[in-house]
């Protein structure tokens, strides 16, 4: 019985690919010009031909933008293209290594609203012995004090001013305060999004939504690993064919 040749592998117009991916046109050339995609094939008449590679690197660049934000994902599968297959699979695995830290920070986040939570219903009235200097608060809280100056400066935090060189003074509200964000930034909430919660905090006297951001935060690494987990598989098989084998012949 004779062999029969496998059947070449689809080609595509850049009007198809983008429509086969669900992209625009002006996009796919832009990734293309970015080395985000390998280059395509071109006709005698100068039009490009793209194959199959070039819709599994924009199905991983979709789910990488997911995962990282659209910058980062140009970047990353830029620098995968380019390195052996094993460190580029390496360099996805630092990306899951880097999620399940921003995850681990974040339950540790939790843990610590449930103890000052906690604390907050069995602490005593306030008294004007229980309180820290800078210094003091920064070392309980593992911080410098020029980070707990710029938190004030950014409206989270508010210390007394005592004695004659005007020294700041943080009572245990103020302690409360620093701990709380304390425990947002380290759980991966900028200084925007820490603002809105202290202010809510504040307004409301209610520690719900300080839970709820970091519930939010939790969900939305969840979806992030899931995505990058798709793109790995997607850039695992793209850098496995090779640059040869990128283009049609």
């Amino acid at each position: 019985m004779a062999e029969t040749d496998a059947p070449p592998p689809p080609a595509f117009t850049t009007a198809a690919l983008a429509a086969a991916t669900g992209y625009s046109v002006g996009l796919v050339r832009d990734l293309e010009g970015l080395a985000v995609i390998p280059p395509a094939a071109r006709h005698t008449n100068g039009y490009r031909r793209f194959g199959p590679a070039h819709a599994v690197a924009l199905r991983a660049y979709r789910a990488l933008a997911i995962a990282l934000g659209p910058v980062t994902a140009r970047i990353t599968l830029r620098e995968v293209q380019a390195l052996p297959y094993d460190e580029a699979i390496a360099r996805i695995v630092a990306l899951h290594v880097a999620l399940a830290r921003g995850r681990a920070d974040a339950l540790a986040a939790l843990d610590a609203l449930t103890g000052i939570v906690d604390e907050d219903r069995h602490d005593t009235p306030d008294a004007d012995a229980d309180g820290m200097s800078i210094s003091e608060l920064a070392a309980a809280l593992g911080v410098r004090t020029s980070t707990l100056r710029f938190w004030e400066q950014q409206g989270l935090l508010t210390p007394e001013r005592t004695g004659p060189l005007q020294s700041r003074w943080y009572p245990l509200a103020a302690i409360r305060d620093a701990r709380i964000v304390a425990v947002l930034r380290a759980g991966g909430h900028r200084i925007p999004a820490v603002q809105a919660v202290m202010r809510s905090l504040r307004e409301v006297g209610d520690t719900r939504d300080l839970h709820t951001a970091l519930s939010d935060r939790l969900r939305t690494i969840g979806r992030q690993s899931e995505a990058l987990l798709r793109a790995g598989t997607d850039i695992a098989d793209l850098i496995a064919l090779g640059p040869a084998d990128h283009q049609e012949p």
